[in-house]
């Protein structure tokens, strides 16, 4: 049996905090994600407990009458609890590096384990199209999960929304991006 995930990074944000919401952009990015799984079956929603990544996919959990499933496994990888002046050299570090962790951070192989732990269980379930909504970091360590050569310049590319499609068929996952932002 087939199954989809759809992988999806939150819309433009006013901020970082994990109260941080949507700007008048993001609203309507929101509006456009809705609009671009309109003619879908939706199961199943997972979405980070960020403010910011539930406005991004309410309206589609309202028109499907989903409710949003919120899972804490689906929050922003937190790089250090210091402020790194250079903090895009150390996140690009830590693709360089798994392994590395900086000041009550967690490194990249903790938060990818994380976030494909999510998968796994979304894969064992039921649901045969589940939205799962979360941050670029941490959907850039899940992509990396699977297709290796996924790094820091992959990550830079990356939109606000940005939709990926993990396809389990047969044992086998592909990955698509299916955002042209």
């Amino acid at each position: 049996m087939e199954k989809k995930i759809y992988v999806i990074r939150h819309c433009e944000a006013e901020g970082q905090s994990s109260h941080a919401q949507l700007t008048e952009k993001g609203v309507g990015q929101a509006a456009e994600l809705a609009g671009f799984f309109g003619d879908m079956v939706i199961n199943h929603i997972i979405s980070s407990p960020y403010l910011r990544a539930i406005q991004s996919i309410e309206r589609v959990a309202e028109r499907e009458e989903v409710g949003i499933v919120v899972d804490d496994r689906l929050a922003e990888r937190i790089l250090s609890t210091e402020v790194l002046p250079d903090w895009l050299e150390k996140l690009k570090a830590t693709f360089d590096d798994i392994d590395l962790k900086f000041d009550r951070g967690e490194s990249s192989r903790e938060a990818m384990q994380r976030i494909v732990s999510v998968v796994e269980d979304i894969f064992k379930s039921d649901s045969d199209n589940t939205l799962l909504v979360t941050h670029g970091n941490l959907m850039s360590l899940l992509l990396m999960n699977y297709l290796p050569d996924f790094g820091f310049e992959q990550w830079k590319s990356l939109s606000n929304p940005d939709v990926f499609l993990l396809k389990s068929a047969n044992g086998e996952i592909t990955i698509d991006r299916l955002w042209v932002g």
